[in-house]
């Protein structure tokens, strides 16, 4: 038996749930000498083991691994990734015309505090816990023995996804392989990924059937994709036969990874502009009329509960702008990554902004993460990606 780590009377009910989080308040004793990210026993307050996990200093104290237990199966890691994989498989995810998707989405996938995305026969792992920080080498290793996804690369990139107060000193690396080409494919269209210096592991694999959705209304349309990093949509509206598209940033380094992927995709084709300026200076800018599809993917607005108030106010000033400069008929694709932010506080804040405008409104889809980024029923803070297509008269 691992350490034990005894709770409070009452507060093994959320564990009971298969709830993955033991929170800091609800532990009435730690065992002497722990460490941040040791295998640790979580039991109730009368003895009765509920489970085991990793242990780390902080409000969430133990990310739960399994429950009703205290014994690692052999060959643990392996099974697990095993499993994550057969349900890509599943979603008809691993394809000649795409090889890129998430094969972990942490405790979707009942592996608390792991990322991993894979991109052709690279895997890129982000590590969200000292624990899977420290059985890094022992998942990679199981990574490549997948049956059925052939993976030569795992690329090590956790140096910013770490909690800093556990002096753990990451490096981002390669553990396995090394770095053999960038170029993945979303169902049929060729993307650079920059796992080394990009945002998360290289790429938004997340907005993968929100791209799709948007390129069947994408023809003859004049769009705008704002914040757009590498470009993904700009690419999917470019394919689906949009009459210009101009996708604006304010790093230049994405800017031009945005016009990388145009050229791979469409070489020499007049239709796409880059901007690498401020998003909400372009939008305040812009003339009105001028777009009739415009893409609100902003990076997260609040990140932690104490920037929530200012998020929602920052959610609502950008949707009033697109509603009061895109032209009537047109579409608005509107999205919030803020895990703080709820579905239902990101729609009162659209709409607010929509009511503001005196425009007409009518929402057409609801929008969330793809199905390789699931949420455990008994875990809902997983359900992050929320978005809207509006219909502006």
């Amino acid at each position: 038996m691992y350490p034990v780590i005894t709770l409070k009377p009452g507060k093994e009910e959320s564990i009971l749930r298969h709830h993955p989080w033991v929170f800091s308040g609800a532990i009435a004793s730690l065992p002497d000498g722990l460490e941040e990210g040791d295998y640790v026993t979580v039991a109730d307050s009368r003895g009765s083991v509920l489970g085991f996990g990793h242990y780390q200093i902080g409000s969430i104290t133990v990310r739960l691994l399994e429950f009703g237990t205290d014994r690692m199966p052999d060959d643990f890691f392996f099974h697990r990734l095993n499993n994550a994989a057969t349900l890509r498989r599943t979603l008809g995810l691993i394809r000649p015309d795409n090889n890129c998707f998430r094969l972990v989405h942490g405790e979707g996938d009942f592996l608390p505090g792991l990322v991993v995305d894979i991109y052709g026969d690279t895997a890129v792992m982000q590590a969200h816990s000292p624990g899977m920080h420290f059985e890094r080498n022992r998942i990679a290793e199981a990574l490549t023995r997948l049956p059925g996804i052939s993976i030569r690369n795992v690329y090590y990139k956790s140096e910013t996804t770490l909690p800093f107060k556990a002096r753990l000193d990451p490096h981002n690396d390669y553990i396995i392989g090394s770095f053999d080409g960038n170029i993945a494919i979303e169902n049929g269209l060729q993307f650079n990924i920059d796992w080394l210096k990009g945002q998360k592991t290289g790429f938004f694999v997340d907005q993968r059937e929100n791209r799709a959705l948007l390129e069947r209304f994408a023809k003859d349309r004049t769009v705008l994709n704002m914040f757009c990093y590498t470009g993904g949509f700009s690419v999917y509206a470019m394919r689906g036969g949009a009459k210009s598209v101009d996708s604006v940033d304010s790093s230049a380094k994405a800017a031009a990874l945005t016009d990388a992927n145009i050229a791979l995709n469409f070489p020499d084709d007049p239709r796409h502009t880059t901007h690498a300026v401020d998003a909400f200076k372009f939008l305040a800018d812009m003339e009105p009329d001028r777009y009739d599809l415009i893409v609100l993917d902003p990076p997260a607005f609040a990140k932690h509960r104490s920037a929530l108030k200012n998020g929602l106010i920052g959610y609502r000033k950008l949707n009033a702008k697109a509603f009061e400069k895109i032209r009537s008929g047109g579409l608005l694709f509107t999205f919030s990554c803020s895990q703080v932010v709820s579905r239902e506080a990101f729609r009162l804040a659209v709409f607010s902004a929509a009511a503001k405008s005196g425009r007409k409104v009518r929402v057409l889809h609801q929008l969330t993460q793809p199905a390789d980024h699931p949420f455990d029923i008994s875990h809902p803070e997983g359900e992050y990606l929320k978005g809207l297509i509006l219909y502006v008269e």
